[in-house]
């Protein structure tokens, strides 16, 4: 469809309240036909079409930032709020959340480390978040629940795609990030210049727009499939059409266009340099906000177009625009080739185009409208800008705005450094943070400051100090809320029937809690009796079976191979066999310092041959001694080190299995329960890598050690952890083939989420439910379906 046929867009309504740059627009759900604007000067406003006239009136002002507002989303209604919040970012590093009714904020969102510059939403009252610190960050009611790390510089765009809980990211770096449940999945590359904004076509395909003046539609697999070009310098902002792909977008060329099937059908003018931000009404108008902090609304409807009056109003302004040669935007310009004013009898060619003539020595732009079959003039060029560095605030550094970049020479000889200033900034703070940053002389501090006072002609405003990120490495790993955790969990009795038999189901199962057999007949499921005996599951699963004799006889064979300084004696290999019969039997007899050193001894090992050692020491830990004495806190840094070493996706699937296996038998200790909960980010981290081989066993390992932290994590209520948990099971979820494995990331999946709304609504978010659904028609074993319909139901 076009968006709404094709007439040619007019001014409805300018609207003036904001004192500085409108920076960010969105539609408003309430009231009908509204929408937020937000700005330079602070503020948010909501504004309310009115009856009477073709204008809006500004129902309030909004106030909680402590510097700029950059950007702006609603948050759609929740029972708790049916006319849902409005969430704004700022250069104070803060997001904001507002009701509708009130002009201060319900709460407010911190834990970025600059400035927030987009903000989007999606189902369950999930909130993302991308800021200059180059971290975006989820978000669900009042707390984060993920940080998204992968980007090497700001990212400036995100955007909720709605159904699969997938999440887009755009960056200064020139890529955006598709990521899946806080992973990053895939980065499309093409744009040339930081990306600016991003909009959603489907659930498929998206557009984005970037400082490279282009605009491009990608399919989600990777594929860009059209770029766009039209715009003369930077696009700032890109917005669809309800119900089409029809799109607009705004930028630094003082223009706004509007583009119907691919092609940019029309170009408004502004009088202004910077057109920030637009959106698009429910009745297709075009709301636009630009630097010279007045919001225009532009409609293609008649009966909601200007009077002739503001539109001329509108012209003379535009008329008196001064074009400033360098920004590009009108091509070279060379004044004495040009044409006088009888150039403006011919027609143009296309909406948009550009004719420059000159009249009494000045140089006059103009532009055809196609509409009005008429050269509407759109300013004159002068030598230099009309829009100083101060009032379009931004230069780029490091894919960052500034007021201001200097450049300084602090020795003839040696390099001349750049230093990024913001009039809101202390100059003191920033000369030391600079010098600091350069590793330059503290004695220049005095100097350098007095340099920015002096060069900003004081226009220093308030002092919010923002420091420099440094761009992190991280290559798109998730890194959940840093919580510690104080209190830890009452240690769990070791299982005993781990691989007991359990009739009516497959033999190599976790006995369901509470020893009950679930299975009525075939497995057949009747709603009224069935229980629930999967889940919440209160204790850590272990790995008990035990052949001591083969263990051993292989410990033995293997003895032979190791080289002479790593070689067990007879003594080391007696004193081993005491320790395994002392853990796999309930004998009264203790394991000594000496049987515990001397297993240390064996697990350091080389790789090729440690695996019969990794084999006792994963029986071992079980028994309290030996947990204490590995996880207490004398030797727990080196022995994690040492286990997280075996899950290197490249090492021998049968260290990586007997490393998971020990990490998931240390649960059932309250030492070892304390020592993993505390890891827990960098032991998840690295035991999602092993997820790639097809080692089933493996894979009902990594499955197990998830179960054991959801055990963990349901007791403490930590909504982080659960966050990091959800994103692993969702993640191991899309390769496991192994039944087992499934069913006890089911079972975790429903442990993490029982009794815990906002558990809910994250997995929500995520997607899980739609991963697990096809787990329903498994007929055996019956208790993957069972699990599978318990935890449906409470998603």
């Amino acid at each position: 469809a076009m968006a709404g046929g094709g007439g040619a867009y007019r001014l409805r309504c300018s609207l003036l309240g904001h004192e500085q740059d409108v920076r960010g627009l969105t539609r408003g759900l309430f009231p009908e036909g509204g929408f937020v604007s937000v700005s330079r000067d602070r503020t948010a406003r909501l504004w309310t079409p009115d009856g009477l006239n073709r204008g809006f009136s500004e129902m309030h002002c909004m106030r909680g930032h402590s510097n700029f507002v950059s950007c702006v989303c609603i948050i759609p209604p929740s029972d708790l709020y049916p006319r849902g919040l409005i969430a704004t970012g700022g250069n104070d590093h803060n997001i904001c959340i507002f009701t509708v009714d009130s002009t201060t904020p319900l709460y407010i969102l911190t834990g970025h480390k600059n400035t927030v510059c987009s903000l989007s939403s999606g189902k369950f009252g999930t909130l993302l978040s991308g800021s200059w610190d180059t971290t975006a960050k989820v978000w669900l009611n009042d707390r984060c629940m993920m940080t998204l790390q992968g980007h090497t510089a700001a990212i400036w765009a995100v955007k909720i795609l709605p159904e699969q809980g997938l999440m887009l990211t755009g960056s200064a770096d020139k890529t955006i990030k598709l990521w899946k449940a806080g992973r990053c999945e895939r980065t499309f590359t093409g744009h040339e210049d930081c990306v600016r904004g991003l909009a959603i076509l489907s659930e498929m395909e998206f557009l984005s727009c970037s400082n490279d003046a282009s605009v491009r539609r990608w399919h989600i697999t990777g594929e860009c499939l059209h770029v766009y070009y039209g715009h003369t310098n930077y696009i700032y902002s890109v917005s669809v059409f309800p119900h089409c792909e029809d799109f607009v977008t705004t930028g630094e060329d003082r223009s706004l266009r509007i583009w119907r099937q691919g092609e940019c059908a029309q170009t408004i003018r502004l009088p202004a340099q910077s057109v920030w931000c637009c959106c698009v009404l429910d009745n297709d108008d075009i709301v636009v906000g630009a630097s010279d902090g007045i919001i225009r609304v532009f409609t293609k409807s008649l009966k909601r177009t200007a009077s002739a009056e503001e539109i001329q109003a509108f012209e003379n302004e535009l008329s008196q625009a001064s074009i400033d040669p360098k920004t590009g935007d009108l091509g070279d310009i060379n004044a004495d080739d040009l044409p006088g004013k009888e150039h403006l009898k011919d027609p143009g060619t296309r909406d948009g185009q550009t004719r420059l003539i000159k009249d009494n020595g000045k140089v006059e732009a103009y532009q055809w409208s196609v509409s009005e079959g008429r050269w509407i003039k759109i300013g004159e060029v002068v030598g230099s800008s009309g829009a100083t560095q101060q009032t379009s605030g931004k230069v780029l550094f490091e894919g960052k705005e500034y007021d201001y970049v200097f450049t300084i020479d602090v020795n003839e000889s040696g390099p001349s450094y750049k230093l990024p200033y913001n009039t809101s900034d202390d100059p003191w703070l920033t000369a030391y943070n600079f010098l600091q940053k350069n590793d330059l002389n503290p004695m220049f501090l005095d100097q350098v400051a007095k340099f920015i006072i002096d060069n900003t002609k004081g226009q220093a405003t308030l002092s919010t100090n923002t420091e420099f990120s440094d761009p992190f490495t991280g290559a798109g790993r998730y890194v959940p809320g840093s919580s510690s955790l104080s209190n830890t969990v009452p240690a769990a009795d070791p299982f005993t029937g781990a691989r007991r038999y359990v009739p009516g189901s497959a033999s190599n199962v976790v006995a369901p809690v509470g020893g009950l057999d679930p299975y009525t007949g075939m497995g057949a499921y009747q709603s009224a009796k069935a229980e629930n005996v999967y889940f919440p599951k209160k204790d850590a699963v272990t790995f008990d079976q035990a052949n001591p004799t083969q263990i051993l006889g292989k410990l033995k064979e293997l003895n032979g191979n190791a080289a002479e300084e790593q070689k067990l004696t007879e003594d080391d290999l007696i004193i081993l066999e005491k320790l395994l019969s002392t853990t796999c039997n309930t004998s009264a007899e203790m394991p000594t310092a000496q049987q515990i050193q001397t297993l240390w001894k064996a697990i350091n090992w080389p790789e090729d041959i440690v695996f019969p050692a990794l084999d006792i020491l994963r029986l071992s830990v079980r028994h309290p001694i030996v947990n204490e004495n590995f996880c207490g806190e004398k030797t727990h840094v080196q022995f994690i080190h040492l286990l997280l070493k075996f899950l290197n996706p490249q090492g021998k699937p049968a260290n990586q299995l007997l490393a998971l296996r020990a990490l998931c038998n240390c649960f059932v200790r309250q030492a070892g329960q304390k020592l993993l909960m505390e890891q827990r980010d960098e032991i998840m981290t690295q035991a999602i890598e092993v997820k790639s081989g097809n080692n089933k066993n493996v894979h009902i390992a990594l499955a197990t050690l998830t179960l054991n932290y959801a055990v963990c994590l349901h007791k403490v209520n930590n909504i982080e952890g659960k966050a990091q948990c959800l994103s692993v099971i969702s993640t191991v979820m899309e390769v496991v083939k192994d039944l087992e494995a499934v069913f006890r990331l089911l079972v975790a999946l429903g442990t993490l989420i029982s009794d815990d709304k906002n558990a809910v609504q994250l997995a929500k978010s995520l997607g899980v439910d739609s991963q697990i659904k096809k787990y329903i028609s498994v007929s055996e074993p019956a208790k993957v379906k069972e699990c599978c319909r318990f935890v449906l139901n409470l998603l």
